[in-house]
Order: C-alpha cells, then structure tokens, then sequence
C-alpha cells in the first residue's frame, strides 16, 4: 500500500487545532482586498479575518483568483519528492476552475513521478462542507484505508454533503451574479436574509428568503432537522461564521441542543468564500440523509 498524504485547499474551512493534529496540508490561494493581494495558506488567524471583514464593512473589493495547473505542481511537489502520493479535495467544479486545473497537473505529476499517485476530488462543496469531507478522509486513512479506496469513498460521500446558509449583504452576490441587481436593493432596503444552498451539482441557489436574521437562523435550523443524517454519529457538523460570531454561536447552540452526542465545530468563514458573501454570513455544513 503507498503512502500517501491528504491535503485541502483553503476555501475550505476545519477547526485549526484538529487541522495540526492530523497533519492536514493546504493548497494556498489567492485573494484581494483593496488592491492589496494577499496568500491564504491555512487556516487564517483571527485578527486577520477580523481585519479582512471590517476591509468590506469600510468598502474595500474583494476578489479570488485561480489556482493554475503550474501552481498545483509547485506546491505538491515537497510531498512527491518525499515519496508520497496525495489525495487532495478541491473547491466545488460548480463554483470554481480549480479542479479543471488540478486534473491538468495530475497528468504532468504522474510523468515526472511515475510511481506515485495524485488523487483530485471535486468536493462538490465549500466551506465547512469541505471540513465535514476532509475529516472522514483523516478517518479514512487512520482506518488503514488505501488513496484509491479513500478516493472512492470521498467522491461517493460528495453527493452527500449538505451546505444552508445566510448572508446579509445581498450586494456581495449581486456581484457574483447570484441575484439582479433589483433584487439586491429592494432585499436590502427590506432587511430580507436570503438562504443559500450549494446543490447536488456543487452549484449557488437561492432556496428561500426570510425577514431578518432570527428568521432566518430559525429558517437553518428547519433545514437541517428535514435533512441531518442522524445515523451517522462519527461525522461532524461544521457551524461557519463571517464574523459575526453570536449568529454563528446561537446556531451552533441549537444543533447541539437537537443532537447532544454529535461533534459541532466552529470555525471563521475562509477570506476565498468571504470575499464572494461579505461579512455576516452564517452555515450549517454536515452529511445529509
């Protein structure tokens, strides 16, 4: 059986303490604020999400860009010349080109290391989706279980993964496209709360629309009691926050309420996703039924 390590890129987001823990290793990417770029290679300390979201409240831009094949070569080149083969989870296809990308280097990588592996997986996800995946991959290969069938297993549990989430600047996806710029206003001026999912197909949708964050809160928890898959006690919930940490500590709260035994993790929404929602957002990620 080969080695292999397991890496994530940064858009998605897991509790930092578990992350050292279990040696995951990270994809970095890029993103902008003003017109200062910047790396994200890990998870990002709190004053520096602090100072990133407040960028947005004072009107600073924010924008990503993509991890080019060339980059993914360079940076998984340390593991392939340690010996190892990787098993990496990429930001949703839906969403992103990384994944195109990562599956240009694989080929380049098997020729300049022939006896080792490259293993992309199209999360189909985002944020602590990406956490709820990564930590079953972790479970997965302290299990003994092999890249290639850790591999399947992940690519079979992506269609699984359920992601509900709020945002309070409708601007942010007016920009993305998510929404006309009619309704960014009229939503604004309303104080209305869109609900978001990432489908089945990784892609944005609007899924409902409530007045106000308590409504909307309340709306999270009515969709993740319809679809938690509560017959599975090892995985893990992810509750993410764009700083706006009592929201994202009153959900949480519910969900351990609902489900004393599971394990809810905290975490600050990754700049890559913030810079596309704005501050104020707040997700419930876990395996649906």
């Amino acid at each position: 059986m080969s080695k292999y390590l397991i890496y994530m890129d940064v858009s998605g987001d897991i509790d930092e303490a578990y992350a050292k823990e279990k040696g995951l290793r990270f994809v970095p990417m890029e993103y902008s604020l003003g017109e200062q770029m910047r790396v994200s290679e890990g998870v990002q300390p709190d004053d520096i999400m602090k100072k990133f979201y407040d960028g947005q409240r004072n009107g600073d831009l924010t924008k990503t860009s993509q991890i080019s094949p060339y980059m993914y070569e360079e940076y998984l080149d340390e593991a392939f010349k340690e010996g190892y083969s990787v098993l990496y989870l990429s930001l949703s296809s839906g969403l992103s080109s990384t994944y195109q990308s990562a599956l240009m280097a694989k080929a380049e990588l098997k020729e300049k290391y022939p006896e080792q592996d490259f293993y992309p997986v199209d999360s189909l996800a985002a944020t602590g989706g990406m956490g709820v995946l990564i930590e079953r991959a972790i479970r997965n290969k302290e299990a003994g279980m092999s890249i290639e069938d850790n591999y399947k297993d992940l690519v079979a549990a992506t269609h699984k993964i359920k992601h509900y989430f709020m945002v309070q600047d409708l601007m942010y996806l007016k920009r993305g496209g998510r929404v006309s710029a009619t309704t960014a206003v009229v939503g604004t001026m309303l104080n209305v709360k869109p609900i978001l999912e990432i489908n089945e197909e990784g892609k944005l949708i609007t899924i409902a629309k409530k007045r106000g964050n308590k409504a909307a809160i309340s709306g999270l928890v009515d969709y993740f009691k319809e679809h938690f898959d509560d017959s599975l006690k090892e995985d893990v919930v992810y509750v993410i926050d764009a700083d706006i940490k009592e929201l994202g500590d009153s959900l949480a709260d519910t969900v351990k309420q609902l489900y004393p035994d599971i394990t809810v993790r905290r975490s600050t929404l990754s700049p890559i996703i913030g810079a596309h929602t704005g501050p104020g957002m707040v997700a419930v990620c876990f395996m649906g039924k």
